[in-house]
């Protein structure tokens, strides 16, 4: 079996790896190579701490790494200002330097929270990349994109900030709750959708694997939508072309979170949710057959993923869409389908089909 493997997001000065495999928290010297000097703040949150901060801290300071440990409350609710403002306070009380390395220890509000102090503190410091979920694995603690919630909308704060590292660490998926692993796999059918139709297969074929954590196909699924976002992301860094074709099901899904409440639907949840009222807005357009409609709803289904969304109302859905970081000349701008493992970006979605797919695959809240 192999124990690691390693892509690079190729951004030419700005390059970093992307380490993926077993036990890597064991393996320090990783994280040591990428450090301007041997102190860190390990940023993780009330859940993530328990589990592998001391560990990682022990590791570090054997090596004579400082560390400056940062724990946070858990939740999406708190992707906010004022935890934002927690690291900072940290950060200055401990009088953490311009060459202090920020570490993101946990999912991916604390990937974007580090990250967005990192860009912020002393106008920029570095910050490495430790996912401990599978959403965050797959998608967010790769291409720097960090930022804060705020109430009128999800991720519309925040900065383009690439980590010097990402370290991902199947082993610590054993500790996910089922809820979370399944909310991962929402952005690896993504990676399918828009990008690669053979890897829609080969996810139809093994999701009751991925569901059990067998290690050969985590580490395929892992490994194969870091490399479709790092080739993404070295030719679209800030999202002015094809990056937009990630969020797939994000304009969508955003709504349901910010309608939901924060934390109340979990981003996979949401985004799968959102997907289907995607790809059935492609289908009324005569874009996608009905057949690859169900196909898509089948996989969600078989990850343990919603297939339909929260009643809003259509109103409330357009309202928050509008908000959307999409939205351009104030139009709203959806990646749509027009077959599976083919993706575009579109303004032109008439508003009678995206009324109509809001009634059909809606349900009460």
């Amino acid at each position: 079996m192999i124990t690691m493997q390693t892509l690079t997001v190729a951004l030419g000065s700005r390059s970093y790896p992307i380490h993926i495999g077993i036990d890597l928290l064991n393996q320090p010297e990783l994280i040591i190579a990428h450090l301007p000097q041997k102190r860190v703040a390990i940023v993780t949150n009330t859940t993530v701490a328990p589990l592998y901060l001391d560990k990682l801290t022990a590791r570090l300071t054997a090596h004579g790494v400082a560390v400056v440990p940062i724990i946070l409350p858990d939740g999406e609710e708190y992707k906010t200002w004022e935890t934002l403002n927690l690291i900072f306070d940290a950060l200055l009380e401990n009088r953490c330097e311009r060459k202090t390395t920020l570490i993101a220890l946990g999912g991916g509000v604390i990937g974007d929270l580090t990250g967005f102090a990192a860009a912020s503190y002393l106008r920029g410091v570095p910050f490495i990349q430790i996912p401990t979920t599978l959403l965050a694995q797959v998608d967010s603690s790769v291409g720097g994109k960090t930022g804060i919630n705020h109430p009128l909308g999800k991720n519309m704060i925040g900065a383009f900030y690439q980590p010097q590292l990402v370290l991902a660490d199947t082993t610590t998926l054993a500790t996910l709750p089922a809820r979370e692993l399944s909310a991962g796999l929402a952005e690896v059918i993504k990676y399918g959708l828009i990008y690669d139709p053979e890897f829609f297969v080969w996810l139809e074929d093994n999701m009751a694997k991925l569901r059990t954590l067998d290690k050969d196909s985590i580490a395929y699924a892992v490994h194969r939508s870091c490399e479709i976002k790092a080739e993404v992301v070295a030719q679209d860094e800030r999202e002015s072309g094809m990056r937009a074709l990630l969020n797939l099901g994000h304009t969508f899904g955003h709504a349901i979170e910010s309608g939901m409440g924060y934390g109340n639907w979990l981003h996979g949840e949401a985004v799968a949710a959102g997907t289907v009222l995607a790809a059935d807005v492609s289908q009324r357009m005569g874009l996608l057959k009905t057949a690859q409609v169900e196909r898509i709803r089948a996989l969600y289904r078989s990850a343990g993923l919603p297939d339909t969304a929260p009643d809003l109302g259509a109103a409330r859905y357009m309202d928050y869409m509008g908000l959307d970081k999409k939205v351009e000349s104030g139009r709203i701008r959806f990646v749509l389908l027009s077959g599976i493992g083919s993706a575009f970006v579109s303004a032109d979605v008439p508003e009678t089909d995206l009324t109509a797919a809001l009634t059909h695959y809606v349900h009460a809240i």
